[in-house]
């Protein structure tokens, strides 16, 4: 059996992050251009062709960045212009064995959740657990006597295995769209997009491409932990019942994701019907820009929730890295519709490696040694913030689709009023606790408000 000590997208190395903080590598044949209202685009000798993302910003190409930069801050027309920056390069996990007589595997082998769920390994699950992690067990001895509105969640990470036995049943799949016929069949702009889209690779016109398999374990994991089909016998059980995934290659296997691939992912995403994006992603520093913030707040207006990981800089309990002090990008966006997510332990602690933040980090969810699905019909333990968000997701999918006539912000609202209250968390989060699912879904039971969305 395998186990991964770090699972870690944003902030792996902590020795060294300090030396990526400054680096700032950009694009130098891309760059973002937000106009004032009522302004059209500038023209200039020096772009290439451009595309309007969404209101007055736009994506451009260049034969040089910094040399349209300046062309354009003599326009007063101009609201902001922004390179496409880089996230740094951060070196991937490692597998280790896990040792079997450990304290961890001992403490597994009791929980019992045979009632609710026939897959093999759940008991490996103890995210599912109502004393320390979520009481998933618990909530689905007690789910409403109805089937819940499927919720599309979008895995922006590295990739999903869609084989994997797993998953291949609960992947999304763009039924406008036939496979394999080299045409855009339902006219949005990408071709044989049967699963999403991967940014990473392009084809001659400059377009996202449809290979979304996994080229690392990360997206394979976090979409495990969402969603991993529940009751076929096999493997683990996801959070979620109602949840098809959606994939967005869009993380390369170095962590060196790009700004504008990020806004494609998330652009696409809210286009295509999903209502919650999985970002186990993250970067350092924001480099003076806000196309990504907009981006989020754009896609508020489709009833998006954006879950984000908080980060893995700490190194407690000597020494906590505190986001509203140092950011960490996205998680430290003001929007109203992003849920950040600090990473616990089995034994109900904050994990040694989460970031916290009074103010910059929601609420708290099970994100240390998270068994789930990994490429090749395997499974492994994982850790870090970035196995904590997947969990809230998948929290989050089943209050949204029992309760479809909440918006976002109610649903933000309800996770955060009906955690499990742990007195450590005071000053380290706003909600000051763990996620949980069976008294959230009791308290969306008793919540009025009703969406827009």
């Amino acid at each position: 059996m395998n186990k991964v000590t770090s699972c870690i997208l944003i902030g792996f190395l902590i020795a060294v992050s300090a030396a990526h903080g400054g680096n700032n590598r950009y694009h130098p044949n891309h760059l973002f251009i937000k106009m004032k209202d009522g302004k059209t685009l500038i023209r200039s000798s020096l772009m290439g062709p451009s595309k309007k993302l969404f209101g007055n910003l736009y994506f451009v190409k260049t034969e040089s960045a910094d040399r349209l930069a300046a062309a354009l801050a003599r326009s007063e027309d101009v609201e902001y212009v922004q390179r496409d920056y880089f996230a740094d390069k951060r070196n991937l996990p490692k597998h280790e064995l896990l040792d079997e007589a450990g304290t961890l595997f001992k403490q597994l082998k009791n929980l019992d959740f045979s009632a609710s769920f026939n897959d093999p390994e759940v008991r490996r699950l103890w995210a599912f657990n109502a004393r320390n992690g979520l009481d998933v067990a618990g909530a689905y001895d007690v789910l409403p006597a109805r089937t819940p509105k499927e919720i599309v969640v979008a895995v922006v990470d590295t990739g999903v295995d869609h084989n994997h036995e797993d998953l291949k049943d609960i992947m999304w799949r763009n039924e406008r769209e036939l496979p394999g016929n080299g045409k855009d069949d339902d006219n949005n702009g990408y071709i044989d997009d049967i699963h999403g889209i991967n940014t990473l690779i392009r084809d001659a016109q400059g377009r996202a491409t449809m290979n979304t398999m996994a080229s690392h374990w990360h997206g394979t994991h976090v979409s495990g932990t969402i969603a991993a089909t529940q009751n076929n016998g096999i493997g683990i059980a996801g959070v979620a019942n109602n949840v098809k995934i959606m994939a967005l290659r869009t993380v390369p296997d170095d962590s060196d994701e790009l700004d504008s691939d990020i806004v494609e992912a998330f652009l696409y995403a809210s286009k295509m019907g999903a209502k919650i994006i999985n970002c186990s992603f993250g970067k350092k520093t924001n480099e003076g820009g806000f196309v990504v913030r907009d981006t989020i707040n754009q896609i508020a207006r489709n009833g998006v929730l954006v879950v984000i990981s908080a980060g893995n800089d700490s190194v407690g309990p000597f020494s906590w890295h505190d986001i509203d002090v140092n950011a960490k990008y996205p998680a430290s966006f003001d929007s109203a519709n992003t849920l950040v997510i600090a990473s616990t332990t089995s034994a109900g602690n904050l994990s040694s490696f989460s970031n916290i933040g009074a103010r910059g980090v929601d609420v708290a969810s099970p994100g240390s040694d998270i068994y789930s699905t990994i490429n090749g019909n395997r499974y492994s333990m994982a850790s870090g913030t970035s196995m904590a968000a997947p969990n809230a997701s998948g929290v989050a999918a089943m209050v949204m689709g029992y309760y479809p006539q909440l918006n976002v912000a109610t649903v933000k609202k309800v996770l955060m009023e009906s955690v499990t209250k742990v007195p450590d968390f005071k000053g380290r989060m706003v909600a000051e606790g763990r996620l949980n699912l069976k008294t959230a879904l009791e308290r969306a039971a008793t919540t009025k408000r009703r969406s827009k969305n």
